[in-house]
Order: C-alpha cells, then sequence, then structure tokens
C-alpha cells in the first residue's frame, strides 16, 4: 500500500485511462459511490471524468493527500483498493 504522497502519484501515473469505482467521505456520515476513469494526474491532483449517466458533473478532481488520509478511496477493476492506510 502507498505510504507517501509521491507512491500514490506514481501508482496512480500507472493507472491512467483505467475505470475505477470511487468512494469519498461526503460529510456527515454520507458515503459516495461514482464510477468513471482515471482521466489525469497532476503534481497535486488527479482528474476522474465520472460515467455521464450516473452522474450529474462530467469531471471531479481530488488531492493524493484525500488518498493518503483515506478520504477517497480508489478501487480498479480487478484490483485492491487504493488507499493510503
Amino acid at each position: 500500500m502507498p505510504k507517501t504522497l509521491l507512491d500514490i502519484k506514481s501508482s496512480l501515473d500507472e493507472k491512467v485511462g483505467e475505470k475505477l469505482t470511487l468512494t469519498a467521505n461526503g460529510g456527515r456520515r454520507k458515503t459516495i459511490h461514482r464510477e468513471g476513469v482515471l482521466e489525469e494526474t497532476y503534481p497535486s491532483v488527479f482528474i476522474v471524468r465520472l460515467d455521464e449517466e450516473q452522474n450529474a458533473y462530467e469531471r471531479v478532481s481530488y488531492s493524493y493527500t484525500d488518498v493518503l488520509t483515506a478520504t477517497v478511496e480508489l478501487s480498479f477493476s480487478g484490483e485492491a483498493a487504493v488507499s493510503g492506510q
């Protein structure tokens, strides 16, 4: 499991273009589940293009810190979830 921001970024760099399931903490005991494709990675954030039929938003972005602190968990098809913990 990735333990640093650099490890998380490098593991996501290898998966650009792959389908994923995103689970995010929405606050006030609300959990958000979304499906999409890892579109791009940048030095501080990554962008997920969402399935347009299921979501009102076309794209969302999260920081690598969100993954490290387990606010966001990413699951790629056929693999274990990517989280910092």
